[in-house]
């Protein structure tokens, strides 16, 4: 990895939820609300409906208690139905208004999580090509996935539910504070400050199990698609076993980590419980030596255990709800951690686009390192004419692939330029550049759907009759014909239900399916059989005579017929010619003829 590139999501240790968390939720959630206005304001007329509805029933019942106390003479039965009738009324309109918050917020949330998981799809598209080369795919599945869940909590249960219960708690102590006196009152904000700063206390002591918990979820995730996506790999070396044992060790973790979020789960619920029953028990004491005394009737008796049930009983979920937007932020924040990430290539903000005028590539003195300490390019100068077939050839790992990622700007060189038409490619937008390249990679890697879809992949709008020109010109026709289900066969994950040459024709077919200008061939035929070989280079000589083409090879046989051959040794170019000047020359390009020629003899 090159230094200096990725900053990483937080450390697992407890920390304070921090503005800038709380600044990023709102830059982000901010837009899906102003956009869903009529929405959220329906939904709040719904919810201040349902908390009119559960304030009211308290009143209900004590009219009611206190009705049928009097007797007959002094509540007719008509207005006994009638209390009854609002009750049930009450009862009905708090679910109904609750259902109706739900069912028109339900399509904001789910606008909101549409929009997140988008933009870090893209953004994650966006980062550079060192990222996802460290990156864990499972693991990142999993932190999007949880990400995104935690912003669905906390749009529905921050504002229907923390905010109206701290509301009703207000309500409630108001109301028993006018109506009984101070004491009842007191007890209910006594009762509440308490049960508030033990849950927030408790909540953030346990936060840091809560990131162990996802973290080592994560991990193991991550080992397992990590080994499935290698399942023949395991399978050719005979260690599922040893796959199982790391595997497991990764749930042990996992195991340990929930056993601890568990047991803090348990002090926090038991506290929480034992704070609401001594409440409850200092409220309903009070009442009843007050009823016993005559100082209030049984109905207002009544009203305040109605009263308590109703608070505590959202007090109560409160404390969950608190604890699950503790641990949504705290998926959240590893969320925002992934959109904070900054590729180390990106475009320059007054980027224009690449214009084309007549092909010239060019690179000129570029040297570049993957690791600062081993300089892998030096001062390497190279220019390719309008349609001019340059191979670079040199024995494995002196960087004839990383001229590819140069040019597809994957990676910027650290010294020198990269140029299309004298146009540098940092000045450039990453996309127009692409725009005008096709490529065969050495290791065409395919997604799990169709062969047609995969080919049409190269240029997802062309029509039928271009995708069956590059199948013929690919010489994949055969192929395809002996398939019962023709282009609508499934290629598997990541293609391996086809042979790699196979998969290499395929890519071939994209890149004649893309019709760009540049051509790039990286070891284009590696995968071929001989006489496949011969047919696919007869179609890269056709479609080189009409493009610019840049060519990587290790089997010198396979361009002998480029206008120039570029030698690199060491990261330095050492050579370039035709095929037989080089030859004539006698130099390292002539070895390494003998050599190759030499291992084709034997073989």
């Amino acid at each position: 990895m090159r230094p200096g590139h990725h900053a990483h999501g937080s450390a697992d240790g407890e920390r304070p939820l921090d503005r800038a968390l709380f600044r990023a939720i709102a830059r982000h959630l901010g837009p899906v609300l102003r956009d869903n206005r009529t929405r959220v304001l329906l939904a709040l007329a719904c919810l201040l409906g349902a908390k009119g509805a559960i304030l009211l029933i308290p009143f209900l019942l004590k009219a009611l208690v206190d009705g049928l106390e009097a007797g007959i003479e002094a509540t007719p039965a008509m207005l006994v139905l009638l209390l009854v009738l609002a009750y049930g009324g009450a009862r009905f309109a708090n679910t109904l208004f609750g259902e109706l918050r739900d069912t028109l917020f339900g399509r904001v949330t789910e606008r909101a999580m549409r929009r997140i998981g988008l933009q870090v799809f893209r953004h994650v598209h966006s980062l550079d090509l060192d990222y996802h080369l460290n990156r864990r795919t499972g693991g990142l599945a999993r932190d999007i996935e949880r990400g995104t869940s935690g912003i669905s909590f906390l749009l529905r249960f921050f504002i229907f539910n923390i905010a109206p219960t701290l509301f009703e708690i207000a309500m409630v102590a108001f109301i028993l504070m006018f109506s009984y006196g101070v004491s009842y009152a007191l007890i209910v904000l006594v009762s509440v400050v308490a049960y508030g700063l033990y849950s927030f206390r408790a909540t953030s002591w346990r936060t840091r199990f809560v990131r162990e918990m996802n973290s080592a979820d994560s991990r193991s995730n991550t080992r397992a698609v990590d080994s499935l996506l290698n399942y023949e790999t395991v399978k050719y070396f005979g260690n599922e076993d040893f796959e199982a044992r790391r595997y497991d060790a990764s749930l042990a973790e996992w195991e340990a980590a929930r056993r601890r979020n568990r047991l803090s789960l348990f002090a926090l619920n038991g506290g929480q419980a034992l704070i609401i029953a001594l409440s409850q028990m200092a409220m309903l004491a009070l009442a009843a030596l007050q009823v016993r005394d005559g100082a209030m009737t049984l109905g207002d008796f009544v009203l305040i255990n109605q009263f308590m049930l109703q608070l505590f009983m959202p007090l109560g979920f409160l404390g969950f709800v608190y604890r699950e937007i503790r641990s949504s932020l705290a998926n959240i924040e590893q969320l925002f951690a992934l959109l904070d990430e900054r590729p180390g290539v990106a475009d320059a903000p007054d980027a224009a686009e690449l214009t084309w005028q007549k092909g010239v590539v060019e690179f000129r003195d570029v040297s570049f390192a993957y690791d600062r300490e081993r300089p892998l390019l030096r001062d390497i100068s190279l220019r390719i004419e309008p349609g001019e077939k340059v191979a670079v050839v040199g024995a494995s790992g002196e960087g004839k692939s990383t001229l590819v990622k140069l040019l597809f700007r994957f990676y910027d060189p650290d010294q020198g330029q990269v140029l299309i038409d004298g146009q540098d490619l940092r000045d450039v937008t990453q996309t127009s550049l692409r725009r005008v390249m096709a490529i065969v990679p050495q290791d065409c890697v395919l997604f799990n759907d169709t062969l047609g879809e995969n080919i049409r992949y190269g240029n997802p709008g062309a029509d039928d009759a271009a995708v069956t020109a590059a199948i013929e010109a690919a010489h994949l026709q055969s192929f395809v014909e002996r398939l019962p289900e023709g282009l609508d066969t499934l290629v598997g994950e990541r293609g391996l239900r086809l042979s790699g040459g196979e998969r290499q024709r395929v890519g071939i077919a994209r890149a004649v399916l893309k019709g760009a200008p540049l051509l790039v061939f990286d070891e284009a035929t590696s995968s071929l059989d001989s006489r496949s070989e011969a047919a696919v280079l007869d179609t890269l000589k056709a479609m080189a005579r009409e493009h610019s083409t840049l060519v990587i090879a290790h089997r010198l046989s396979t361009v002998v017929d480029a206008n120039r051959i570029v030698v690199l040794h060491e990261g330095r170019i050492v050579e370039q010619g035709t095929h037989h000047d080089l030859l004539v020359e006698n130099g390292y390009y002539s070895r390494l003829w003998r050599i190759q020629q030499r291992r084709k003899d034997q073989s």
